[in-house]
């Protein structure tokens, strides 16, 4: 197999930070993050992938800010809808693959049981519906594609929930904590490491493009908030931590801009089936990430 030529986009996010290190044994890489490449701008976006010819592309850049987006649904819109789209073009036009982050924000959490791939979406805010149209989007150009679907993703970096409790925890002596939404911590490496070794499948195949499709991507099992933030605190050694109580409350308590699915677990049968990987259980993802044995 010939190296493949790897262009990588948002390299300073969690995953895109994970994916410089997990992409490197696989061939040359180029990582770019804004300012470099602004995807909120379409042309520069294509001309990146026209210029470079890379064998794939890996979007890991989005619009985030879950909160923020209901009041800036123009700048979600262009980066989480159109770009995707743009990208995918441009990749099929250079005979690339595309490898696109989703998310389980798509969903509505009206189920009580894990969401298969197919399940129908219906998000409910901005954030969400406009990853959804970047799926859609990346799905109607009718290029080989990866499309994997996250779920509460943290990591040693960046800004996350992980991070953020840790600073609560050794400023507060209680944290009050939401107790009835549901979902999957998963960690940014974890997810670097499965994208990784699916694309090396990919790039092996004989017939590459029947793995084309989406894919649920995370950790095993599943927790609410509070059950994640209360495993965060209690691995912390005593000495560093002001926290002594994580109380329960429901969102209703905790009012944001935003509504969040109430359960948005997440079943990864088909990328156990499909490429024979599995990502362990959520409490195992955070030792692995707090390097607790």
């Amino acid at each position: 197999m010939d190296q493949p030529r790897i262009l990588l986009i948002g390299k300073n996010g969690q995953v895109g930070w994970e994916l410089r290190r997990t992409l490197a044994p696989l061939g040359p890489v180029l990582a770019v993050d804004y300012p470099e490449i602004d995807l909120s701008d379409a042309a520069a976006a294509r001309q990146l992938v026209l210029e470079n010819k890379p064998t794939v592309v890996i979007n890991a850049a989005a619009y985030t800010a879950v909160d923020k987006a209901e009041t800036e649904p123009e700048k979600a819109q262009l980066i989480n809808a159109l770009a995707p789209g743009v990208l995918a073009e441009a990749a099929n036009q250079t005979g690339a693959w595309l490898i696109h982050f989703s998310t389980d924000y798509i969903f509505d959490g009206a189920k009580t049981t894990p969401y298969v791939e197919a399940d129908a979406p219906n998000p409910l805010g901005v954030y969400g519906r406009t990853k959804l149209a970047g799926d859609e989007a990346v799905r109607a150009v009718g290029g080989h594609h990866l499309i994997f679907r996250l779920c509460w993703v943290y990591g040693a970096r960046g800004q996350n929930f992980l991070l953020t409790m840790q600073r609560l925890a050794r400023e507060r002596e209680t944290l009050r904590v939401v107790a009835d939404q549901f979902g999957c911590p998963t960690p940014s490496r974890l997810i670097a490491e499965a994208t990784a070794l699916a694309l090396r499948q990919v790039l092996l195949a004989a017939d590459a493009g029947a793995f084309s499709g989406t894919y649920h991507l995370a950790a095993a099992g599943s927790a609410t908030w509070h059950e994640f933030a209360a495993r965060i605190v209690g691995l912390m050694p005593e000495a560093e931590r002001k926290c002594r109580e994580v109380a329960a409350i429901t969102t209703a308590e905790y009012p944001t801009p935003a509504r969040r699915p109430a359960y948005s677990v997440l079943d990864c049968g088909k990328l156990k089936k499909v490429f024979g990987l599995e990502l362990p259980d959520w409490e195992a993802g955070l030792r692995l990430v707090l390097d607790k044995s």
